[in-house]
């Protein structure tokens, strides 16, 4: 991450706004994305994102999902797209990252705005006061962070996660893949955590909510 990413997960950004345009092919489908600086991967969509699409699994029927810090929306539209009956909702702290998210949602999926939105939060803070459970939730999470505040999400999933719904989420090798894992196997167990897929130096985990 550059210097001009640091901020990224900050409400607000300094830094000057230029837009960017990212065109990328996500599931055999073609994807245009608008981004600006103080956003994360603004010039390019990022490998973990890339890795996290490519192999999430997306329930076909009828379903709530919620990409979690969706950045400019990769991530909730390419589900809203492959699932053409679910509900989808993305959050994230970065209003300049849910402009550009309404903004793809209009490019990309302009007849299906009604059952996309976009709210402001971190984490779980939009549905505070909903009355809403999901049954998956997508994440590339902001491990610069610190992976405790990652860990701590799994104390609330219980309340936004439907009973055998799945937290995928997509952590790279060296900001501690191994960890985590063995983090939610002594905290869990292993028939609640599985690994997809290790590509590329990232690992792409399924919780199932037990």
């Amino acid at each position: 991450m550059d210097q001009k990413d640091e901020h990224y997960f900050n409400e607000f950004s300094n830094s000057e706004l230029k837009f960017y345009t990212v065109s990328v092919s996500l599931r055999k489908h073609l994807y245009l994305f608008k981004t600006a600086t103080g956003m994360f991967s603004y010039k390019k969509l990022d490998l973990g994102t890339r890795v996290l699409i490519e192999n999430m699994i997306i329930a076909k029927n009828a379903s709530y999902f919620l990409d979690l810090g969706c950045g400019y929306g990769a991530i909730g539209i390419v589900i809203a797209y492959e699932s053409p009956e679910s509900m989808v909702y993305l959050t994230d702290i970065n209003r300049r990252a849910l402009w550009c998210t309404k903004q793809n949602i209009q490019i990309n999926l302009p007849l299906e705005k009604d059952r996309i939105q976009v709210l402001y939060g971190k984490y779980f803070e939009p549905f505070n006061s909903k009355d809403v459970q999901f049954d998956a939730i997508y994440m590339n999470p902001p491990l610069r962070l610190g992976r405790k505040q990652f860990l701590r999400l799994f104390e609330e999933l219980p309340i936004y996660l439907k009973k055998d719904g799945s937290f995928q989420f997509v952590i790279r090798r060296k900001m501690g893949a191994e960890y985590v894992y063995n983090y939610l196997i002594e905290a869990f167990t292993k028939q609640n955590i599985e690994i997809i897929c290790k590509r590329s130096g990232y690992w792409v985990f399924n919780y199932l909510q037990g």
